[in-house]
Formats: C-alpha cells, structure tokens, sequence
C-alpha cells in the first residue's frame, strides 16, 4: 500500500513539474506553440498539395544595425532549429531577403540557410532587394546581382546546396522585392532567360508594365485601399480580396503567390513609420490563411501561400515563436516572443 502511495505521489509530482515547465516556456515565449499549430491545420489547407507553404525569413539578425534577437542568422545551430520548426508546422521552404553580394552578412547568412537546409529535406529561395544604391545604374547592378546568384546558389556550377533551392515545375524560383529603382526588368528577363537553368521570376504586387517580365506575382502584408487604420482595425482583407481576385481572374495564367500575416507592428524598426495591424486575438492570422479559398479550389489550386514572416522581430510579423495570449494583445506585436 505504502509503495502504490508512493508511486502515485512521485507520479503526481512529475504532472506538477512537467505543468509548471510548460507554464514556464510559455511565459518566456510569451506564446502556446500549440496555438500557432492548432491555428494552421484548422485555417490552411493543402488540397492534393497546392498550395506550397512557404515562409518569409529576416537574415540580419547579428548586425549591429538591427534590433537584438537573442541568436545571429548566421549561427548553423540556431538555423536547423528554425527549419525543425517550421517543418513542424507544415512549412516547406523559406523565402530569403537577399540583397546580393553588397551586402556580405545578409550574403553569408543565406548560404548557410541554404546548406542546411539541403541537409534537412528543406527548400530556400531568394527574395532579391532591388539594387537602388547607386541611381540610374540599377538595371546594371540588378544584372550582376542575380547573375551572382545564379553562379552561387542555383545554376549548375553553383554550391552543392543548389539541390535544396526552391522550384516549381522544374525551374528555379526567384522573389523580387521592388524598390522604386528604375530598373529595366524587360532587359533582366532577357538575362536570366539566357541561362542554362532559367529562373521563374515572381514581383511583388500585380504590376502590368512588366507582364512580359514576371512569371507571377505575390502579396505581401498591407492593409490595401482603406490604408493602415491608428487602432490597427485594418488587417489587410481588402488587399488580399482585391489580389486574388485579379489574378484569378485577369491573370490566371501567371503564379499567383498568396500570404497570410499574424499582424504587423513596425514600432521597434529604425525606419518605423507607426503603422499597425492588431493580431485580434489570432484572428488576423486564421482569416489571412482562408482567404485565398473564396478564389482558389482542387480544380484551381493557389501554387504556393506565403507566411509573413517567420522571423522579422522589427515590424511585429514574426510567427518564429508561435502566437500570444490573447490577454496580451495590444496588436501585432503581442505576437512576437519577448526577448
């Protein structure tokens, strides 16, 4: 009897422990990882594996010009952790800010993405800055960029790694974030189609002066036409409508490249302009995820849906350590792991 007292006792105390370690993680996360779970497989779903989800991953973490996250992008260790999680969580590949080779942190970060990620059954691909550096050269140095991506990290000759960059049908897919440069993207596209190994190139926005140009185009957070509300009511409904619907309907023969955000809070950025986006208790995230479904379905599948971000601290939009309580949401920024 003494020995069954015992033993229930012992048992009763690792319930107690393993409650209060939970507790513990939790309050240091300032999130359920559970959360973050349960809110992908009841809002996204994959019909016969379209879309793809993807990630938008922040690689500046450890210079001294961002915010301090507690790891650098550049840390092996700290990379496999991210990519065991996102895997976890149904996440196929990341999309990489990169800004080409002028920028060596960001450069060295990436590959290291990269190579690990060929280790581990994962898929990377670039999200390239426009070059706006030096004005009415752009189209140049964006040439020179893409073509050092293609020698590193995609073409034939490239890293060993190459196998884990992202493709879709066959063929390698590069991100274009524009900047306002200037650049001839016509002249672009006779570049890369020069290639051996010719990329799909994929802008930002629905842009129709460069329909010859882009091969799709994707959405990004943003609250569209009504524009970023002071209470941060705004979570960007209309903007995504507006995007599925025109390339569903005016353009259905581009890829479309959908996005789902927990909210957004540019607050701790150096470049912040006070814009907002309330998490509502999670509810920004599960509508974005769904959206896409009033224009897509098994017979019109949407390629790839695109998180934003896994990991960008300085605007408020990083998933990377799950969602918060509701409790503690004073908008996008609730979402984001204190640190």
């Amino acid at each position: 009897m003494m020995a069954k007292s015992c033993s229930h006792a012992r048992t009763k105390k690792r319930f107690i422990t393993l409650l209060l370690a939970a507790a513990l993680l939790a309050a240091l996360a300032g999130c359920h990882r559970t959360d973050l779970h349960q809110t992908l497989r009841s809002n996204f779903t994959a019909p016969q594996g379209s879309p793809i989800l993807l990630a938008a991953y922040q690689p500046w973490f450890g210079r001294g010009n961002h915010i301090n996250v507690g790891y650098s992008s550049q840390d092996a260790v700290v990379i496999q952790r991210q990519i065991d999680d996102a895997r976890n969580l149904g996440i196929r590949g990341f999309v990489v800010n990169w800004y080409g080779p002028r920028k060596e942190f960001e450069d060295r970060a990436y590959l290291q993405v990269q190579r690990t990620a060929a280790q581990s059954g994962f898929q990377t691909a670039i999200m390239y800055d426009e070059d706006v550096d030096d004005p009415g050269q752009s189209t140049d140095k964006v040439i020179a960029d893409l073509q050092y991506s293609y020698e590193h990290y995609i073409g034939p000759q490239a890293d060993a790694s190459r196998a884990a960059y992202l493709r879709y049908n066959g063929k390698p897919v590069i991100f274009i974030f524009p900047k306002g440069g200037g650049t001839d993207w016509n002249r672009v596209r006779q570049l890369v189609n020069s290639w051996d190994d010719p990329p799909l190139l994929i802008y930002k926005d629905i842009d129709p002066r460069y329909l010859n140009a882009f091969d799709g185009f994707y959405a990004w957070v943003q609250p569209g036409s009504g524009g970023w509300a002071a209470d941060g009511s705004n979570w960007g409904r209309d903007y995504l409508d507006a995007f599925y619907n025109r390339m569903s309907a005016k353009y259905p023969d581009k890829i479309a490249v959908g996005a789902a955000w927990p909210g957004f809070d540019d607050s701790r950025a150096s470049w912040s302009r006070n814009r907002r986006m309330s998490a509502r208790c999670g509810r920004t995230l599960e509508e974005s995820l769904r959206t896409f479904r009033r224009y897509y379905s098994e017979r019109n599948p949407l390629p790839f849906l695109m998180i934003v971000t896994w990991n960008d601290y300085e605007e408020g939009t990083a998933i990377e350590h799950g969602l918060a309580h509701c409790g503690s949401d004073t908008g996008a920024g609730a979402n984001q792991a204190s640190r």
